[in-house]
């Protein structure tokens, strides 16, 4: 026998880690966070926002962990252009490694969890705990159920699980526990199943599971070798593919309440559908010529213009329901911070969501992909920025309601591009002399008297999201106010090449809130329009290296502590990683300074 089971002889509590230790398995419909001990610290089912079975992130109870006996280094790998990883630990006796995978794609109403263990090199003794609780941790299990095939159901809450692999695995107050003992170079399977519907009679098969899920990920990720750094533009694609789902949604993050500084309240939940992020991955995959996440983004966001026009939300749920409002739950969150669910976002109007909706659909009519519906909801998105352009809105930082400058430049930008991108469809014409009109509005009262761009006409001071409409087209590279709006962010918000977004008050930037990932590889992109080649490397270099061990991205880095800060991974992060690496390939793209504009 290469496999023997024992009775449990030690602890099965796993505290949480740093960000950067945590990786990610995702199926499109649903994400678990992987501690370095191998204890699957974070898990929601069926879906993104649901309830999580496995709460330990932030404090609540439940767990599913395959942890070394005595010590050990961690450490392991994504296998490339996957979501599939090897955790993998050196141990006294030699080298173990869990191969692990959501199985690809997802259902929408069961997960399948794959785990196989491999003793690599020399014998392995492994501790496997499954401890389940519905509700973030609060609901009780009812007692493991073995049948003749050794096969465990467990029901929580309103879920039902069913675990194979651990036929003699013990029921413990702790869970189901047990010991694994393998001989050098053997391999074990457990696969668990997770539904709050009846489970399907007929049990999964490790090995089909497996092959089908590598077959998956081959056909979903393109090569990219077209980029700089391929590895981790395809790694990147993969995480951005990982969380959209079969609808087309793709969730901001899989996480909720990690705090974006510790101890400051700015907790919030990020596992929903941002029309903003979802319009980032939808044009950086149009920019690598991967259609499948370009199409998806257009079909969630037509959808949702289709069903809601000028009143377009923020965000949405995946499947494109309102977000539910915010509420505190009763667990002791993540260090630093506390938990909650639900995001007061659905209360906000963001302008900037239409034009970049609108850049959206223009890249996708550059691919040749933007159908009829595409087109009825870039009118409504037209419409909507001619309603209401002069509203105060919350702004992509979602900020006190003002009348901020980046929104409308972004809305400028967005219309150009439509225009441009199809400049014989009847709609070019409207949105060329909207831009016009909208642009002349801003200029009158959002120009700073040293040329730059300000945050809004009653705040003079810079802001990093003002980088960006100017790298989409709202403005030609050589025109004064982009110009003078780089200098300004170069000068006043940055830190040895990470960015700030703007400052918050007179302390030090890196006092007020950690470096934003997003802007730096903005700043990268918009140096490489300005044709400083060498710079836009060097910002691009600087931010690709600010990710956690197993490659994700968080939003903000605390560059004094090098340490990851906010939910985990942030899709848009990934999503300016990927265009990055496609754009810094490329030569600096003129089209901005094709067309003169009016001011």
């Amino acid at each position: 026998m290469s496999t023997t089971w024992h009775p449990p002889t030690h602890s099965t509590s796993h505290p949480a880690h740093a960000l950067h230790d945590y990786a990610l398995l995702a199926d499109g419909e649903r994400g678990a966070l992987i501690g370095p001990d191998g204890a699957v610290d974070w898990l929601c089912a069926p879906t993104w926002h649901d309830d999580a079975v496995f709460a330990a992130l932030i404090g609540g109870r439940g767990a599913y962990s395959v942890t070394p006996h005595g010590r050990y280094v961690p450490g392991g790998y994504y296998e490339e252009g996957t979501l599939i990883r090897r955790s993998r630990w050196v141990t006294a006796e030699g080298v173990v490694e869990c191969r692990e995978a959501l199985a690809f794609p997802g259902e929408p109403d069961r997960l399948v969890l794959l785990r196989r263990l491999i003793a690599v090199d020399g014998p392995a003794d492994i501790r496997v705990v499954l401890d389940p609780h519905d509700d973030y941790g609060r609901a009780p299990a009812g007692p493991p159920r073995r049948d003749d095939d050794g096969v465990w159901h467990i029901d929580t809450g309103r879920t039902r699980l069913r675990w194979q692999g651990a036929p003699g695995a013990a029921a413990r107050p702790q869970g189901l526990t047990a010991d694994l003992h393998l001989d050098a170079g053997a391999a074990h399977d457990l696969v668990l199943e997770c539904s709050t519907t009846a489970l399907p009679h007929r049990l999964p098969v490790a090995d089909r599971a497996w092959a089908a899920t590598e077959r998956a990920w081959r056909e979903a990720v393109p090569p990219l070798a077209h980029t700089v750094a391929a590895g981790d533009a395809r790694h990147a694609y993969a995480v951005l593919r990982g969380v959209t789902g079969r609808g087309g949604g793709m969730v901001a993050a899989a996480t909720t309440s990690l705090p974006e500084r510790a101890e400051t309240g700015r907790n919030y939940d990020y596992r929903y559908v941002w029309i903003r992020d979802q319009s980032y991955a939808g044009q950086a995959a149009a920019a690598a010529g991967a259609p499948d996440l370009l199409d998806a983004a257009v079909r969630f966001v037509s959808e949702r213009l289709l069903a809601d026009g000028p009143r377009l939300a923020p965000a949405y749920t995946v499947h494109g329901d309102p977000v539910p409002r915010q509420r505190d739950l009763d667990l002791p969150g993540y260090p630093g911070g506390f938990s909650r669910v639900g995001n007061h976002v659905s209360q906000q109007f963001q302008l900037d969501c239409f034009g970049e909706a609108l850049l959206l659909f223009a890249a996708a009519q550059r691919a040749g992909r933007l159908d009829g519906d595409g087109w009825k909801a870039a009118d409504l998105a037209v419409r909507a920025i001619a309603e209401r352009r002069h509203q105060p809105d919350a702004g992509i930082w979602e900020l006190d309601p003002r009348r901020w400058t980046h929104s409308r430049l972004a809305c400028v930008a967005g219309l150009r591009a439509l225009a441009d991108a199809a400049p014989r469809h009847p709609l070019a014409g409207p949105c060329t002399r909207l831009a016009d009109t909208v642009l002349a509005e801003i200029a009158a009262d959002c120009v700073h008297p040293d040329g730059h761009w300000q945050r809004a006409p009653d705040d003079p001071s810079v802001d990093a999201a003002l980088l960006l409409p100017a790298v989409r087209g709202a403005l030609p590279p050589d025109d004064p106010r982009t110009r003078a709006t780089l200098a300004a962010c170069r000068d006043r918000l940055t830190r040895d090449h990470f960015v700030y977004r703007f400052r918050h008050d007179d302390r030090p930037l890196e006092e007020a809130e950690g470096a934003f990932l997003l802007c730096g590889f903005v700043m990268a992109l918009a140096e490489h329009r300005q044709g400083r080649t060498t710079e836009a490397f060097r910002w691009f270099e600087r931010n690709r290296g600010a990710c956690g061990a197993s490659g994700l991205y968080t939003e903000e880095i605390d560059i004094a502590q090098r340490q990851l800060r906010g939910n985990l991974p942030q899709a848009f992060v990934h999503a300016l990683l990927l265009e990055t690496a496609v754009r810094l390939a490329q030569d600096p793209d003129p089209r901005g300074a094709r067309r003169p504009q009016r001011s």
